[in-house]
C-alpha cells in the first residue's frame, strides 16, 4: 500500500478561502494539505465553526515563516446580535445559559453604548475559545465542565454600521486588532445595554487589505485538484 508523500508546494504564497459555516478552520486547512499534498500550511487567524468568511491560508515555507506578520493583521466582521438571551458560548452554537428582559432601545442608545467600547477595550475572553490552559484548549476544559477563571486581553475597535432591526436584534460591523473575540464584544455590548446576548450570524470579510470578495467559496474545496488550487495562491 503507497502512502501519501508531502513535499514542499510547487509555489509559496497566499490563499484566500471563504470559510462555509460548521467548518472549523482546521478542517478548512486539513483539506487543502490533503488537495495540494504539502503540510506546510498557516493562516493568519482562525473562525469559529459557526462563523463563515476569509481565511488567508500561507501555502509553503516563504509564506509560513512569515505567519506572525499576518496573525497581527486587522480584521473586519459582520455580525447580528440577539439580545436577551446568553449562550454559554456567546454564540449560536451552545445552549442558553441565561436570560434577561430587553429594556426598550434606541439606535442612539446603540452608538452611545458602542462608543464606550470602542478603541482599547479589556475583553473576557470566552471559555468556548481555543486559547490554552496548563496545555489544554479551554473549550475542551469547557465541555468537561471543569472550572476555570475568567481570562481577559486588550484589543483595539471600532464599531460600524450599528442597525437596529427588531427589539431584539442588532446588526452591526467592527473592525478589531489581533486577538478580538467578536463573540465577547456582542457580550460587553448587551452587558451595556443593560441584558444579555449572543451571536446568531459573523461573517469576516477582511484581513488586512485582502477582502472575501476574492476568496474562493471553500464548497468547492474538494472538488479542486492542485493544479486548480496553485492558479489561485497570490505572491507574497
Amino acid at each position: 500500500m503507497s502512502s501519501k508523500i508531502f513535499n514542499e508546494p510547487q509555489q509559496s504564497g497566499l490563499l484566500l478561502i471563504d470559510k462555509p459555516a460548521d467548518f472549523s478552520s482546521h478542517d478548512i486547512i486539513a483539506i487543502v494539505r490533503h488537495v495540494l499534498a504539502t503540510k506546510k500550511i498557516g493562516h493568519s487567524g482562525t473562525l469559529d465553526p459557526m462563523a463563515t468568511g476569509l481565511l488567508v491560508l500561507l501555502i509553503g515555507r516563504q509564506a509560513t515563516q512569515q505567519q506572525d506578520r499576518f496573525l497581527k493583521l486587522s480584521k473586519i466582521y459582520q455580525g447580528t446580535l440577539k439580545l436577551g438571551e446568553e449562550t454559554a458560548s456567546w454564540d449560536a452554537y451552545s445552549e442558553v445559559v441565561n436570560t434577561s428582559p430587553v429594556p426598550p432601545l434606541s439606535l442612539s442608545q446603540i452608538q452611545q453604548a458602542a462608543a464606550t467600547l470602542t478603541g482599547t477595550v479589556r475583553q473576557p475572553v470566552p471559555f468556548y475559545s481555543a486559547k490554552r490552559i496548563r496545555g489544554e484548549r479551554m473549550y475542551d476544559l469547557a465541555r468537561k465542565g471543569v472550572p476555570m477563571e475568567r481570562k481577559f486581553n486588550e484589543v483595539t475597535v471600532a464599531w460600524q454600521d450599528l442597525r437596529f432591526h427588531a427589539p431584539d436584534e442588532i446588526t452591526f460591523t467592527l473592525q478589531g486588532s489581533c486577538g478580538t473575540y467578536v463573540r465577547s464584544m456582542g457580550f460587553l455590548l448587551a452587558e451595556k445595554l443593560g441584558t444579555v446576548g449572543h451571536l446568531t450570524a459573523l461573517r469576516r470579510v477582511a484581513v488586512g487589505p485582502y477582502r472575501v470578495e476574492n476568496a474562493l467559496d471553500g464548497q468547492l474545496l474538494k472538488t479542486c485538484t492542485g493544479e486548480e488550487l496553485y492558479r489561485r495562491v497570490q505572491p507574497l
